[in-house]
C-alpha cells in the first residue's frame, strides 16, 4: 500500500512539473474549441489598440457542441473616439452595451443604446458604433453563424 502511494505521489508530481513547464500560450490565443464549461477572464487578455484608440480583446473564437460557429469579443471606446467606418457583416451578431452610451447606425436609421440595452446585427447591415457620449463606451459582441472565424 505505502508503495502505491509513493508511485501515485510521484506521478503527481512529474504532472505538476510538466504543466509548469509547458511552454504558454501564444498571446491573444483563444481556444478554437469550445468542450467545456469554462470562464474567459477579460484580465487575462491582452487588449489590441486600434489606430482610433479603441481596445479590444478577442474572448473565443470557435464552435459550440451544437454545431454553431460562434465568437465574443469586447470594446473600449474613450471618449472622443473617431468611430469605425460603417461596415457590412455575414453573421449575427449581439451587441450588449456594458458602459456608456453608443449611437447605433444601421441601414440608414440611428438610435442610442445605454448600459444593458442589447442590439441585434443581422447578415449584410450596414452599421457602426459610436461612442457620442462624454464618458468611455464599453461592449460585448457576439457573432453567430456566417462569416464568424473558427
Amino acid at each position: 500500500m505505502k508503495f502505491l502511494l509513493v508511485i501515485a505521489a510521484s506521478t503527481l508530481s512529474a504532472l505538476a512539473l510538466a504543466a509548469q513547464n509547458a511552454p504558454p500560450p501564444a498571446p491573444g490565443h483563444t481556444p478554437n474549441t469550445l468542450d467545456k464549461a469554462r470562464i474567459f477572464r477579460l484580465e487575462e487578455i491582452p487588449a489590441r489598440v486600434a489606430p482610433n484608440g479603441s481596445e479590444g480583446r478577442n474572448l473565443f473564437n470557435g464552435t459550440l457542441a451544437t454545431g454553431e460557429v460562434v465568437g465574443a469579443h469586447v470594446t473600449l471606446q474613450p471618449a472622443g473616439t473617431v468611430p469605425g467606418a460603417v461596415h457590412t457583416i455575414q453573421h449575427s451578431e449581439l451587441i450588449v452595451i456594458v458602459e456608456g452610451t453608443v449611437t447605433f447606425d444601421h441601414d440608414g436609421q440611428t438610435e442610442t443604446a445605454g448600459p444593458g440595452s442589447v442590439l441585434y446585427v443581422m447578415p449584410g447591415t450596414m452599421h457602426r458604433l459610436r461612442n457620442t457620449s462624454a464618458a468611455p463606451v464599453q461592449y460585448v459582441v457576439i457573432q453567430v453563424g456566417g462569416d464568424t472565424k473558427k
